[in-house]
């Protein structure tokens, strides 16, 4: 195990002067000022945030942006990414699973897999520990990282557990309750806990110490930011996901750094006959080949419709390269589940599913495809089982398109049912899932309303200055009381 070693990830300084526009004048001098005690605060002490995959799923998306604006603001924040073995991911996967309240793969949570969860952490705090010094702050992400907590601990830094999962009323699901009692020794330790939101926080954090802090994200990464739709034409035409001419239009973005980049790889796409022209109105979820995003319920929800109530719109289920995300073992099954229900529709319904699998060998260019689909979806869908905090929904209301969207966890803070946005009160009720989506795409009007309104909510609520104040609000909490 000795030679499972953390890897810095490095992230480009990131301005934060540019969400003034955004935001207006008083919210950013508001949010400024949090931003700046805390750096004061922090002089001569390194925060260290450590997760366990640099691409793929929110956390990884989110870390860029709110380290690189820390940086931005005069802190020195610095990313680290675990090492681990397929035994690791296999039972973290589990805990991911548990805490949420599914059973996944059902397997044992015993001595064999804390000692194969504890070993490779181990491996990895001997060099975090040559690294962190008395007084840093480290922030350790999700359940992969919950076992550092007492090493970093002993190595004196200040140590805060984020967890961006969760079920509501965790302590009534037994499930849940399996999950934390293999966490708990571990995360009882830091001298913080973070969640997104109350209803997450287990009984075993919740003794004064546990915070809530929403997700956000960056309104200028590659992601989110603008694009014309003559660039959203030729990307999705190039990646294979729209009908058209090879050559139209620039395929360019922007990168964190500012740096220009351009789509050079296509998708791996499973569907009958052409892609959707252009003015075919397209249905689109992005997320990883998770149970829990429920892929198989969408594509069999959208083939309830019939031909007459589809307008003929398409269904487009993306996410990434099934061997694209290292901490995700279970990826490359739900695809191939995916792919066989997709088989076992009736041809004309088949006909209007396209499955996409993104390439990841460029993350940001793979948030420029992601990008582009959002922009052109008629509806972007997250009908999950379990959510901690839906990223993809709050990307789809930056960009005004309409969402519907499962009311479980933290999406039912993101979004008021019927005003910037549909709520399905019962995920796997594909019949109200159906009704929703004929009822947005038959009504243009709704349609616009409730993505003017998304896209001011997120504007309000949802973009990273929020979040980094949050965080430079706990930094002020726990330095005072070290």
């Amino acid at each position: 195990m000795g030679e499972l070693r953390p890897a810095e990830v490095r992230v480009p300084v990131q301005g934060i002067a540019r969400y003034e526009d955004l935001i207006g004048a008083d919210d950013y001098a508001r949010r400024l000022e949090a931003v700046s005690g805390a750096v004061a605060r922090l002089s001569g002490r390194v925060v260290w945030h450590v997760s366990s995959t640099a691409r793929g799923g929110g956390v990884a998306e989110m870390m860029g942006p709110l380290i690189g604006c820390a940086r931005g603001a005069g802190a020195d924040a610095r990313w680290l990414v675990i090492a681990g073995t397929p035994d690791f991911f296999r039972v973290t996967k589990r805990l991911h699973n548990l805490l949420h309240g599914w059973p996944g793969d059902g397997g044992a949570l015993g001595e064999a897999e804390r000692r194969a969860y504890e070993e490779v952490l181990a491996a990895n705090a001997t060099e975090l520990q040559a690294l962190v010094r008395r007084g840093d702050l480290v922030v350790l992400h999700d359940p992969q990282t919950a076992g550092l907590v007492p090493a970093m601990r002993r190595s004196g830094a200040t140590v805060v557990w984020r967890c961006h999962i969760g079920r509501d009323d965790p302590d009534d699901s037994a499930l849940a309750r399996r999950g934390w009692s293999f966490l708990e020794r571990y995360v009882r330790e830091a001298d913080a806990t973070v969640f997104s939101r109350r209803e997450f926080i287990p009984a075993c954090c919740d003794s004064g110490r546990a915070r809530v802090i929403r997700p956000a994200i960056d309104p200028f990464s590659p992601k989110n930011q603008e694009m014309s739709d003559e660039t959203v034409r030729a990307i999705l035409v190039h990646a294979g996901l729209l009908e058209g001419p090879g050559n139209h239009g620039s395929r360019g973005f922007l990168r964190d750094d500012g740096s220009p980049g351009r789509v050079d790889r296509g998708a791996d796409v499973v569907r009958m006959g052409r892609a959707p022209r252009w003015d075919t109105p397209v249905v689109v979820q992005v997320s990883r080949w998770d149970h829990l995003k429920d892929p198989v319920g969408v594509l069999q929800g959208f083939a309830r419709l019939t031909p007459s109530q589809l307008s003929e719109a398409h269904l487009v289920l993306a996410g990434p390269t099934v061997r694209g995300v290292a901490d995700d073992p279970d990826g490359p099954a739900v695809f191939a589940e995916v792919t066989t229900a997709w088989r076992s529709l009736p041809h004309e319904r088949r006909r209007r599913v396209q499955i996409a699998a993104l390439p990841m060998a460029d993350p940001s260019e793979n948030a420029a495809i992601v990008n582009a689909l959002q922009r052109h979806a008629a509806v972007v869908v997250q009908k999950s089982l379990a959510e901690g905090f839906g990223l993809t929904v709050t990307e789809a209301m930056w960009k005004g398109r309409p969402v519907v969207a499962s009311a479980v966890g933290g999406i039912g803070d993101q979004i008021e049912d019927g005003r910037d946005g549909i709520l399905l009160s019962d995920p796997r009720d594909l019949d109200a899932y159906a009704g929703a989506l004929r009822r947005v795409l038959g009504d243009p009007g709704l349609a616009r309303r409730l993505g003017e309104a998304a896209r001011e909510r997120a504007r309000r609520e949802f973009l990273g200055i929020r979040q980094l104040a949050d965080y430079a609000g706990l930094v002020e909490e726990l330095v005072r009381a070290r």
